[in-house]
């Protein structure tokens, strides 16, 4: 449908109003608000992830695509059936403690959000039992952990010993990223996925939920 297509491209150029009355155009007109997310919002969401990955956009595009996104699902709610919500499952976010950066996972969050997950943003300098507390009291299955120095990669080790420990560890997967992380630490520390860049978290992410 031509107005799905145009809600796609309006939400790639960041432009919220457009957006958001297309988007209560297309309800007017009797489309499904689930495809209106799907196939209009999250399609363009997919597109700008894409972008990103390959360095065609950057940090700022995707901000206001995001934002964009946000505005077309402010109107879709009223409309998306009990049940049939927006949201694809919870993730718990943060920067583990001692680390104050959050940059890269402020943009981790815009990815998640662009493939329909709900995400609960712990923020920065997030202490371990802070991390797993969050994931029992929401019922999330995954924890995403950033950490941008390493002399806080270590914390990530004990986001992991305190999900054992709280004998959840069989029941969420943990996600870890940042720009000293590599594999061989995730690996290390017994993390279930380690990712280099924002869109290959969303899509990681996905591939746990499937």
């Amino acid at each position: 449908m031509a107005i799905l297509d145009d809600i796609s491209a309006k939400l790639q150029a960041g432009k919220r109003k457009d957006v958001s009355a297309l988007c209560q155009q297309a309800i007017d007109e009797g489309i499904a608000a689930a495809d209106i997310l799907n196939k209009g919002l999250l399609a363009g969401m997919d597109i700008i992830g894409a972008k990103f990955k390959a360095n065609e956009v950057f940090v700022p595009q995707v901000l206001v695509a995001a934002r964009a996104m946000n505005a077309g699902v402010e109107i879709l709610k009223p409309h998306l059936a009990e049940g049939e919500s927006t949201s694809k499952g919870k993730i718990i976010l943060g920067t583990v403690e001692g680390d104050l950066h959050d940059i890269g996972k402020n943009l981790v969050k815009l990815m998640f959000e662009g493939k329909g997950f709900e995400v609960i943003d712990l923020g920065v300098d997030v202490a371990p039992e802070k991390f797993i507390q969050a994931a029992i009291d929401n019922d999330c299955k995954i924890i995403a952990c950033s950490a941008l120095l390493t002399t806080t990669m270590p914390k990530i080790g004990e986001v992991v010993k305190a999900a054992e420990e709280r004998g959840i560890r069989d029941q969420v997967k943990i996600m870890i990223g940042g720009a000293p992380v590599t594999q061989e630490f995730c690996d290390s520390v017994g993390a279930d996925a380690y990712t280099e860049d924002a869109t290959s978290a969303a899509e990681k992410a996905l591939e746990f939920i499937a």
